[in-house]
């Protein structure tokens, strides 16, 4: 027997369209992000999970909430799957930030496990709270699924952490669209990434959305 952790992001926030930084930041899901929530929930209500844990925001709530409806499961919230924080660049475009903290934005570029946004986290930082919500799940549940619904880049820092990269190339090595999920089985080999961003749970129409 083994242990499969789902890692759902969130779908279609107006951020995940306009590119902005939203960390703590907490905005609602587009129409077309519940859409992908919806489509997730009906493409894997009849897989036997364990359980759901959830980053607290509303954009992670509402995106876990239909399948947890249609299962009779309680979301499990946890405050370590929540995204980064991004300080002072909360909801600033990549050239805003660029702009007013050009010392401090190329740094973040060039190394971020060790240099944060102004204010922020470093991806040390977030990898050391949400691998303790991994722990907590690897004690609670021996084998079968679980679903974990987080963020972009918490995600991303995640699969670094249980993959044995780099934390600094998060971004250079994974991407996570919304609404995608991305399985890893742990055993006695240790984690093995099965899936990585998949969306064919979703329409065309709206895995054709830019921006997402």
């Amino acid at each position: 027997m083994s242990l499969r952790l789902y890692f759902l992001r969130h779908g279609e926030t107006i951020y995940s369209q306009s590119g902005g930084y939203c960390g703590e930041i907490d905005p609602d899901l587009t129409p077309e992000g519940t859409q992908m929530a919806h489509a997730f929930a009906e493409a894997y209500k009849n897989f036997p999970w364990q359980a759901v844990y959830v980053s607290p925001k509303k954009r992670t709530m509402a995106t876990a909430r239909p399948l947890c409806e249609a299962i009779g499961l309680e979301m499990q919230i946890r405050e370590g799957l929540r995204e980064i924080n991004y300080g002072e660049w909360e909801g600033m475009s990549a050239e805003e930030v660029r702009e007013r903290f050009p010392e401090e934005y190329v740094r973040w570029l060039t190394e971020p496990a060790w240099n944060a946004p102004t204010g922020g986290e470093t991806s040390v930082e977030i990898a050391s709270r949400a691998m303790s919500v991994i722990a907590e799940i690897e004690q609670n549940h021996a084998d079968g699924n679980v679903l974990i619904v987080s963020h972009k880049a918490t995600i991303r820092i995640i699969l670094c952490s249980l993959l044995g990269i780099d934390l600094g190339r998060y971004r250079d090595r994974i991407d996570c669209l919304a609404a995608s999920i991305s399985v890893v089985k742990l055993d006695i080999h240790g984690p093995l990434l099965q899936i990585l961003g998949d969306r064919t749970h979703m329409s065309d129409e709206l895995r054709d959305r830019p921006g997402t």
